[in-house]
């Protein structure tokens, strides 16, 4: 995708915010301009990581999920705090690159699963004819005027021919199962960060158990299913992609980096400047060992971002801002970008309100002066409260449709229209008392 397919992809689910989509638009696309050059000048090429700087609830985090979404790139969503928020015990910085990693297993794994569900479809098939119509171990009962083998597969023909029409769905039969007997694992501090897959290990040391289950063929084939297609995955070429997948396409956003930043040198503040010193070589790229091979961080783009009320980006350490060249602000939701936040995504919150009550055989409408009067209490109370963005519309629509939601499957009248009359008699009272708004909106 170019630069403006990317934003305009972007602008279907998120409201503003102009500048960091253009900014991750072009990162992305870098990436692309990157594998077209050769091979030695690809390996000069570093991301150009982002740095977004912005209050909660403007659109960062979705922003980065939505890109990912967007460019079938292995994603992973994390805390910067998670590795100070035990003092000098947090997690391993080097867990993050694993846990992509783990996503990248996910995606490739689905992806190959479609490649190969046309004949895990057809084994499955052959498998429950297998269940059905048992192969004989001798034919003496078979006619003497037919060969025993041809009547076998003529009974195993018409079975199929059931089978595919769903005649024998509710059909009883005895499947076998394997399952391996798990491990107790003792957990304990650190033990995510050990490089040597022990889960792995054990299950290849314990037994397998067998167990002999009676189950519906609609049940066993979906048993089947699974089955065939895990018999028929490549795990290590699967590992070998995923790993490449990662190390290529992979986007790691970092939250809350502004939290990591010392501010007096003392107690926790020693575990953050910690943790900058261990996300240095990250970004900076890297070799990190995983239970399915080595990873280079290299090429992984990293977002991060923070809302840096107390603090600002350049009191983190020098050589982790200059990992973050580009630098985008994220601006403050406006009364306007409420009501276009209510109205222009594809899966607006009306939108999901409206299909969730439907379910009910309840229809609701919004006019727009009702849009414009929910936009407006959800600008005051972030104003006279905390701010906290485009998810002060969540706890607004939830209050406003409390009664609704409650009374949908019994009421009579299945259609409503929702005025500003209709927000303002349940919403005014509430968010007028400033210490009720602060509990309650």
């Amino acid at each position: 995708m170019s630069p403006r397919e990317i934003v305009a992809a972007l602008d279907q689910n998120i409201v503003g915010q102009a500048d960091a989509k253009r900014a991750v638009a072009v990162a992305v696309r870098n990436r692309w301009r990157r594998k077209q050059l050769p091979e030695e000048l690809q390996n000069e090429i570093a991301p150009k990581n982002i740095l977004m700087m912005g209050p909660t609830g403007v659109g960062k985090t979705e922003i980065a999920r939505r890109l990912a979404k967007l460019t079938g790139a292995p994603f992973l969503k994390v805390e910067a705090t998670k590795y100070t928020e035990v003092g000098y015990y947090g997690r391993d910085v080097e867990s993050m690159v694993r846990e992509l990693v783990e996503n990248s297993i996910t995606m490739v794994r689905e992806r190959e699963r479609k490649n190969v569900e046309k004949d895990a479809v057809g084994r499955a098939e052959e498998r429950l004819l297998d269940l059905l119509v048992p192969r004989p171990i001798s034919y003496e009962m078979a006619s003497e005027e037919e060969n025993a083998t041809d009547h076998y597969e003529r009974t195993r023909e018409r079975f199929r021919g059931m089978l595919r029409a769903g005649e024998l769905e509710d059909r009883k039969v005895e499947l076998t199962i394997e399952q391996r007997s798990t491990p107790m694992m003792l957990g304990g501090m650190g033990l995510e960060q050990m490089d040597v897959d022990l889960q792995g290990m054990f299950e290849k040391i314990m037994p397998k158990n067998s167990t002999r289950r009676e189950m519906t063929v609609r049940e066993a084939r979906g048993v089947l299913l699974e089955q065939e297609s895990e018999s028929l995955l490549d795990k290590e070429a699967i590992s070998q992609a995923a790993i490449e997948l990662a190390e290529n396409l992979g986007i790691i956003f970092l939250d809350e980096i502004d939290k990591i930043i010392a501010t007096d040198g003392k107690g926790a503040d020693v575990s953050r400047q910690g943790v900058q010193r261990d996300l240095l070589p990250i970004v900076e790229g890297t070799t990190v060992q995983t239970k399915h091979g080595y990873v280079s961080t290299d090429h992984v783009l990293f977002i991060a971002a923070g809302a840096f009320h107390k603090t600002s980006p350049s009191e983190l350490m020098p050589e982790l801002q200059g990992r973050f060249p580009i630098r985008v602000e994220l601006n403050d939701l406006t009364k306007e970008d409420f009501v276009r936040i209510l109205t222009e995504p594809n899966a607006s919150l009306t939108v999901q309100y409206k299909s969730l009550l439907e379910t009910e055989g309840l229809k609701i409408s919004f006019t727009d002066d009702s849009l414009e009067e929910l936009a407006a209490f959800a600008f005051h109370v972030n104003q006279t409260t905390q701010n906290i963005g485009a998810r002060r519309l969540y706890t607004i629509m939830e209050r406003l449709l409390e009664d609704l939601s409650f009374d949908a499957p019994d009421r009579k009248e299945k259609k409503v229209t929702i005025d500003a009359d209709y927000v303002r008699e349940r919403l005014t009272k509430v968010s007028q008392d400033e210490d009720l708004s602060r509990f309650i909106l």
